[in-house]
């Protein structure tokens, strides 16, 4: 599988089973945490085997055997949600290949305790990661139509990139996003709220993925 392949597979997924992360799989991730790190001037963690990530009543309605994920962090700065999103849908995607489930977690997380674990960063949230006891199923979402414009005849990788988007996880199902392309260039707005930084994020990177970078340039988004 690869990454645009787990686009379409990848899933909100809130319950695991106790089937550990090989090894071999741990390196990997590990691998790849370090690469977007540095990419995204980011300073996301791995932290296995610990259910310290919710309190107890999130764990027995929710967060069922939750016990490896990553936590999203960085230095404060503004554009620092949107480029944890995008850090974030890369990790979500990539842990997809390698057979994983995933959850982005933007509010019922322990906060005090995620804070405690990379002191001197700001958290915006948690990725839980590991084996789902089910594959999840697809989000409702939005038509193309809604959510995208272009000015004139759509090249296909406008088009694919529009269908990648409305892959992308976004708080509360919203997909409160608009896209519009000229020429080879693209804009994607979202609307004002809590978690619109990462949402940001998370829309462009799957976008880019879907159209492919080289064939669209980003105009300044507002």
């Amino acid at each position: 599988m690869d990454m645009k392949q787990a686009m379409v597979e990848r899933h909100m997924v809130r319950k695991y089973t106790d089937k550990p992360i090989p090894a071999e799989i741990v390196r990997k991730i590990n691998g790849r945490v370090s690469d977007i790190n540095a990419k995204y001037h980011t300073d996301i963690k791995l932290v296995r085997d610990d259910g310290s990530a919710f309190n107890a009543a999130i764990k027995l309605v929710l967060a069922k055997g939750v016990r490896n994920y990553f936590i999203l962090a960085g230095k404060a700065d503004p554009d620092l949600r949107e480029r944890l999103g995008a850090a974030g849908a890369d990790l979500m995607l990539f842990c997809q290949t390698l057979g994983l489930n995933t959850w982005w977690v933007g509010g019922t997380y322990s906060h005090a305790k995620m804070a405690q674990k990379v002191p001197g960063d700001e958290v915006i949230g948690i990725i839980a990661v590991g084996y789902g006891a089910t594959q999840g199923k697809p989000h409702k979402s939005k038509s193309a139509q809604e959510v995208a414009t272009y000015e004139g005849p759509e090249p296909e990788w406008f088009k694919n990139g529009v269908e990648a988007a409305l892959l992308a996880p976004t708080a509360l199902g919203k997909q409160a996003f608009k896209i519009e392309g000229a020429g080879d260039e693209v804009s994607i707005m979202y609307e004002p709220g809590t978690f619109a930084g990462e949402d940001l994020g998370l829309v462009k990177y799957h976008f880019a993925l879907g159209a492919g970078s080289h064939s669209f340039c980003w105009k300044a988004t507002r």
